[in-house]
């Protein structure tokens, strides 16, 4: 297409702003006309609605913050006895959710500014780290041998535990925490489709052949969900909270390594996963290039890729919370990272993919067994939370953040609670306690610390 018809059809299209964005993402990011179209659509983003909408429930509270800070520690001491030293998990959960618990308890003391659970969080991460290499939980080691061929590996299980411990450093400054999630980073790093990956079509992990684009863009960036030789899919999680370990290690330490990372990894969701909605899509196989359906849409997608972007922040010095502009932004000298945040921040918190008018999420609503979705939705909340502690130039977002995080809030304590402890269905009833329940409410209330 010739210039001029560029530019016709992005007049054209230019009212709309899911259609103009796929344009958007066509183009090269170094191209004079990519600069020019996106200059235009940044106004777009900018004045999209970041209204609150009327029909959610219950949208503000009004607890003090030492009331806040009562009932998250009341939250995560009713899940604390179903800890097992011995390996580090909670009962009636799986492994990653249990590295969940432990990153609750850290940013609970980070944003509470006490180290009433330091202790146990690391003492569970050491426990984690050195009966599971790299917190891959079979991965062989010297405390553990795989039994299976394949083994249930998951490169997104060991993440989830080393930003566990990245979040633990953060809350206490322990540099042997930081060394874990570094290790985990490393050993990761080692199922990522590098540019030269892509470009030869092989990976020096997987049997089997890539591709080296999928729907006209590159594979580079893309990080392997399984680290065994025979599972080719490359999903959003994954590759997010890659995103996320790489930009927090990048502004601990100020390596331009891990800000490369962040950034290639970014850009395989920009340009990949990402739907006429604004909502982050699940999985692609590297090989064959299929899609998963187009109805599997998680919350946890588009919670854990909007928390690495802000995170990317001016890596030169190692401030723990800094407010600013992204570092993608710095390096491409184009706002499109905190725009692009802005944009899928606001799609997910106003999706009907997972809740309804009145705003309280329903995804992973299972009252009677534990399942993967129950703990989706506490991932969004906590990386719409680091958004929003990001977002000090812009107010209306943050407003909408503090509002929908407060839907959820007083949606638990009033009509799931029973107690202090919380039914896995947000909109109620209560119910007996439930370590999944229990577990997917954590976040809410240590974030309502932060956000309002």
């Amino acid at each position: 297409m010739m210039f001029e018809q560029h530019v016709s059809f992005l007049h054209f299209q230019i009212s709309n702003y899911k259609t103009s964005w796929i344009l958007v993402k066509q183009l090269s990011m170094s191209s004079p006309l990519f600069i020019i179209i996106f200059t235009l659509l940044s106004t777009l983003i900018q004045a999209q609605d970041l209204g609150v909408p009327t029909s959610w429930r219950k949208f503000n509270n009004s607890r003090p913050r030492n009331e806040r800070i009562s009932i998250a520690q009341s939250a995560i001491d009713t899940i604390l006895p179903q800890l097992d030293t011995s390996n580090a998990q909670f009962k009636g959960i799986g492994y990653w959710q249990s590295g969940n618990v432990f990153s609750a308890m850290a940013n609970f003391d980070h944003l509470a500014g006490k180290k009433m659970y330091q202790d146990q969080v690391t003492d569970g991460l050491q426990t984690a780290f050195n009966l599971y290499k790299n917190f891959d939980q079979f991965q062989h080691s010297a405390l553990m041998k795989c039994v299976f061929a394949s083994c249930f590996r998951y490169n997104d299980d060991a993440m989830w535990w080393a930003t566990a411990a990245y979040y633990a450093y953060r809350a206490y400054g322990n540099k042997t925490l930081l060394s874990m999630a570094a290790a985990t980073w490393a050993h990761v790093s080692q199922y990522v489709v590098t540019k030269e990956d892509a470009s030869a079509g092989k990976h020096p992990n997987k049997q089997h052949k890539i591709s080296s684009k999928c729907y006209g863009k590159s594979m580079a960036g893309g990080v392997f969900w399984r680290p065994t030789v025979d599972d080719m899919s490359i999903n959003s999680i994954t590759t997010g909270l890659y995103v996320t370990l790489s930009a927090f290690l990048a502004e601990a330490t100020g390596n331009a390594t891990y800000t490369n990372a962040a950034t290639l990894s970014a850009q395989w969701i920009q340009n990949l996963q990402i739907n006429a909605d604004g909502i982050i899509l699940d999985s692609v196989s590297a090989s064959v290039c299929t899609r998963s359906s187009s109805t599997w849409l998680f919350t946890y997608n588009s919670g854990k890729f909007v928390e690495g972007l802000p995170h990317l922040l001016h890596t030169d010095a190692p401030d723990l919370r800094r407010e600013g502009l992204s570092v993608l932004k710095d390096i491409t000298g184009q706002p499109i990272w905190k725009n692009l945040m802005t944009n899928v921040s606001a799609a997910a918190i106003k999706s009907s993919a997972w809740e309804g008018k009145n705003g309280i999420i329903t995804e992973g609503a299972s009252r009677s067994k534990n399942n993967d979705g129950v703990g989706f939705k506490s991932i969004f909340i906590r990386g719409l939370d680091e958004v929003s502690a990001r977002s000090s130039d812009n107010n209306k977002l943050q407003i909408l953040i503090h509002s929908y995080n407060d839907v959820q809030y007083n949606a638990l304590l009033e009509l799931a609670a029973n107690g202090t402890s919380y039914s896995s269905a947000w909109g109620g009833p209560p119910q007996k306690f439930t370590t999944w329940g229990q577990l997917a409410a954590l976040d809410v209330m240590v974030t309502a610390i932060n956000t309002n």
